[in-house]
C-alpha cells in the first residue's frame, strides 16, 4: 500500500463577519419586542418572558467573539434573523460549489498539483444544500477533475471521515490523490431567535489534499500515521430538517427543523468519549501523548478543547500546543479542526506529531495523527 500525506489545504472565509456586540444587539431587539407584544400572556403565566444576553455571556459560554457569515444583513435583521441567499439557476455554480472551488484551488497550489494529477473529489459536511446531484460531482466538474466524486455526511466530523475515506483510496490503489472539500453554511440551521445557541456557527470552506508521498513535493507535508474513527448514537445534537417534512405539515417551521442541542449532556458525553478514543488511538500507534506536538481539535466549545487536551496530555495545554480559531471563526462545523490546522502547521519542524481531531453530533468522532515530513 502506498504512504498518504497531506500535502496541501485551502481556506475559503466569506466576506462578512458578525462580532459578538453586534449579535446581541439584534438578539436583544427581537427579545424585548417579544416579550412586549406577549405583555399580557407572559404576565398570566401562558407564555414565559425570553431573557435577553451579552457579548459577556457568549465569550464566556463558548470562547466565541466573532463569526464569519456568508450574509450578514439577514441575520442581523430583527424581523428576518437568518441569511438570505439567493437560489440560483441550475445553469449557475451552486453555493456550495463556489465556496469549495476556492478552497480546492487553493489546496492545489499549496501542493502543487493541477486537476489532472487528482483523481477523487469528497464534499463532506454537515449540511447538503441539496439531495442530488451530489455537490461533490459539480465541484469535480467545476474544476476539470476526471475520476469520481461523491458527498457524505457525518456532521462536525465530516472532513476527519472524509480523510480516512481518502486515504482508503489512495492506499488500495483507486486514486492517486483526493480532494477533501468542507463547504459549510452553519448560519442557515442556526436559530438565531435562540439565546442558548445563536452564538454558536459561522461560515467557511475548507480543502485538504492527500496524495501518494512519492509524489508530493509541497513545502509543508504531513505523512498521516493513523486514522481512527467512532460513533455512537445520540438525541443531544440534532436538526430535523429534511425531504420527509413536507410529508406532515404541522412540523414545518418548528424549532426542531433547526440546530438543536443539549449543551450540558454533549460536554458531559463528547468529552471523555474523545479524550479516550486519541489516547487508545495514540497508545495504537506507539505514541506517547507526552511526544504530541499539536493538536488540531474540533472548534465548537474552548472549555471542551481545553478539557479534552488537558485529558490528554495529563496536563494543561499550551497555546501553541492546542491553537484556537474558535474567537474568530466560531464553530464551523467540520471545518473547524482543519481551519485551525490550515492556519497553525508551517511553523512544525520535521518529524513533529500531531492530531486532527473532530467530534459533535452522531454522536461521531474521527481522530488523525499525523507527522511533520
Amino acid at each position: 500500500m502506498s504512504s498518504v500525506v497531506i500535502s496541501g489545504t485551502g481556506l475559503f472565509t466569506p466576506a462578512y463577519s458578525i462580532s459578538n456586540e453586534e449579535l446581541v444587539a439584534s438578539f436583544n431587539a427581537y427579545v424585548q419586542r417579544f416579550n412586549e407584544e406577549n405583555k399580557e400572556k407572559i404576565e398570566s403565566g401562558e407564555v414565559a418572558a425570553l431573557q435577553e444576553s451579552s457579548a459577556d455571556f457568549i465569550l464566556k459560554a463558548s470562547g466565541i467573539k466573532s463569526r464569519y457569515v456568508l450574509d450578514k444583513e439577514g441575520v442581523l435583521d430583527v424581523d428576518r434573523m437568518h441569511p438570505y441567499i439567493p437560489e440560483r439557476s441550475n445553469e449557475e455554480p451552486s453555493v456550495q460549489c463556489e465556496m469549495a472551488v476556492d478552497a480546492a484551488k487553493k489546496a492545489m497550489t499549496e501542493a502543487g498539483k493541477t486537476p489532472a494529477d487528482i483523481d477523487a473529489v469528497i464534499v463532506a459536511c454537515s449540511n447538503l444544500q441539496r439531495a442530488y446531484p451530489a455537490v461533490a460531482v459539480e465541484v469535480q466538474s467545476a474544476l476539470g477533475i476526471d475520476g469520481f466524486a461523491y458527498d457524505m455526511n457525518v456532521a462536525c466530523s465530516s472532513a476527519t471521515f472524509g480523510i480516512q475515506a481518502a486515504v482508503n483510496a489512495i492506499e488500495s490503489g483507486s486514486a492517486r490523490a483526493v480532494l477533501v472539500v468542507n463547504p459549510e453554511i452553519c448560519s442557515s440551521h442556526l436559530n438565531f431567535r435562540d439565546r442558548d445557541s445563536h452564538f454558536i456557527f459561522g461560515d467557511a470552506c475548507t480543502a485538504i489534499l492527500l496524495e501518494k508521498a512519492e509524489t508530493a513535493t509541497s513545502q509543508h507535508q504531513f505523512a498521516v500515521i493513523g486514522t481512527k474513527l467512532k460513533t455512537l448514537f445520540s438525541n443531544n445534537i440534532r436538526n430535523n430538517f429534511g425531504f420527509l417534512n413536507r410529508c406532515d405539515e404541522s412540523g414545518i417551521g418548528k424549532p426542531d427543523k433547526l440546530f438543536v442541542q443539549n449543551g450540558r449532556k454533549v460536554f458531559k458525553e463528547v468529552v471523555p468519549m474523545v479524550s479516550e478514543m486519541i489516547v487508545e488511538h495514540l497508545g495504537g500507534n506507539d505514541i506517547d501523548a507526552s511526544r504530541l506536538n499539536r493538536m488540531w481539535l474540533h472548534q465548537a466549545n474552548l472549555s471542551m478543547n481545553q478539557l479534552i487536551s488537558k485529558r490528554v496530555l495529563g496536563r494543561e495545554a499550551t497555546a501553541e500546543e492546542a491553537p484556537t480559531i474558535l474567537d474568530t471563526y466560531a464553530n464551523t462545523s467540520s471545518a473547524g479542526s482543519i481551519i485551525a490546522f490550515h492556519l497553525n502547521k508551517q511553523d512544525l519542524n520535521g518529524g513533529a506529531l500531531g492530531v486532527i481531531c473532530s467530534f459533535g453530533a452522531g454522536y461521531s468522532a474521527g481522530s488523525i495523527i499525523v507527522r511533520k515530513v
